[in-house]
């Protein structure tokens, strides 16, 4: 595996100033994005089918151990806030299970059953999506789960950091990001994490726009749940309806703090529930509202 051997550019890293040290990593990271867009194809792919499997009410899994797991939990929790979907639209699974999430418990990679069983026990349908994310692309946890999602017929996404890898073999949609080698020998948390962060930013975010989360580059569906997003929900309001802020402020609360409602109450001068109503009849896309107005 091309993540486990030296890099020649890094040899004599431990002799050098802090200085150099942060350079040659800097140097490597370049090198990240330029290999994630090589995947390009295969990362829009794999939106489309979760954009599918998500208008058929499905759910979206990630799978994963240790850092790449850890990943997986940070994109599933941020999605709640950002894009206002319930938790239960992106989950994640970890070996060894919410605890490792702060504390390394490295030996839960390799054990295949449990990633079967913590499937299993989240009553995975064929209308579901499972994405694995393993740097290796060889983790055991990671193969037990996906081997069990094609089983009952749900739809897999694999992304490792090695190519050729067991995972892109067993996944119907293989996402390659080989990256190379760490600045660090193994130390995947560093080039292969970021490269897999970058995919995942790409998977959720660009799936929420295409199920009609985001207008212009705006995130209609934000929650409000501190004094940021209220702000931010406020700003957005005020943008699309050029309201003065105070008003616009005034117009999200009578919507019960729902920016879309706002939005379509100042536009088809409706009160709050028809423009709940009307926003259930456009599967709550926004662009389709507006653009009849």
């Amino acid at each position: 595996m091309i993540t486990e051997s030296q890099n020649e550019k890094t040899l004599n890293i431990d002799r050098l100033s802090s200085h150099e040290i942060i350079t040659l990593i800097n140097q490597e990271d370049l090198t990240v994005a330029q290999t994630v867009q090589q995947a390009i194809p295969q990362i829009s792919m794999a939106v489309d089918v979760m954009v599918t499997g998500l208008k058929q009410g499905g759910r979206i899994f990630y799978i994963g151990a240790g850092t790449s797991g850890r990943l997986g939990v940070l994109d599933a929790v941020e999605c709640v806030p950002t894009f206002g979907t319930s938790p239960d639209v992106f989950q994640a699974l970890i070996a060894g299970g919410s605890n490792a999430f702060i504390a390394a418990q490295e030996g839960a990679e390799d054990d295949a059953v449990a990633g079967k069983n913590d499937l299993k026990s989240k009553t995975l349908t064929e209308t579901d999506i499972v994405i694995g994310l393993a740097a290796s692309g060889r983790t055991p946890y990671v193969l037990g789960g996906i081997e069990y999602a094609k089983g009952i017929g749900a739809k897999t996404i694999g992304i490792s950091c090695n190519s050729p890898a067991k995972l892109l073999d067993v996944a119907d949609y293989p996402i390659a990001i080989p990256v190379g080698s760490e600045v660090i020998a193994g130390s995947t948390r560093m080039k292969a994490g970021t490269a897999q962060k970058m995919v995942l930013n790409m998977l959720s975010s660009a799936s929420m726009i295409k199920m009609g989360k985001v207008y212009k580059n705006l995130m209609v569906d934000v929650v409000i749940t501190n004094d940021k997003l209220a702000r931010r929900a406020r700003d957005i309001v005020a943008q699309l309806t050029d309201l003065p802020t105070e008003e616009a402020d005034t117009l999200l609360k009578s919507a019960n703090n729902h920016v879309k409602s706002a939005v379509v109450m100042h536009a088809k001068g409706l009160d709050y529930n028809a423009a709940q109503q009307l926003l259930q009849e456009h599967h709550g896309y926004l662009q389709s509202i507006l653009e009849d107005a």
